[in-house]
């Protein structure tokens, strides 16, 4: 959860003028943990979080699963640089489902 500025000034206002900082916590409805990372911090704005970046690009992943249709998941792992579990859930995203006979 991300609490704004106005509260995080005010929990951190209440405990450096001599509240205690259990008090704070049960008052504002903040963990003590929390409370202490904030007393540690210089700057209490929160972080601004951007879009993830994907390493993982699902049109040349599409494109090489048509052009090489019986490779195996941990070889296209080591061809993009990632792990097998990314190119698994990568290929599940895109629907793309390798059936195979049984012999």
């Amino acid at each position: 959860m991300t609490y704004s500025l106005d509260m995080r000034n005010a929990i951190i206002s209440f405990v450096k003028n001599g509240g205690s900082k259990t008090e704070a916590a049960r008052l504002f409805n903040v963990s003590r943990n929390t409370l202490y990372r904030w007393l540690g911090l210089d700057d209490l704005a929160p972080k601004k979080h951007g879009p993830r970046s994907r390493k993982i690009d699902k049109g040349k992943l599409k494109e090489h699963v048509e052009d090489y249709p019986d490779m195996f998941v941990h070889e296209r792992a080591e061809i993009f640089g990632v792990h097998a579990s990314s190119i698994s859930r990568a290929l599940k995203r895109l629907r793309i489902v390798k059936k195979r006979a049984r012999v």
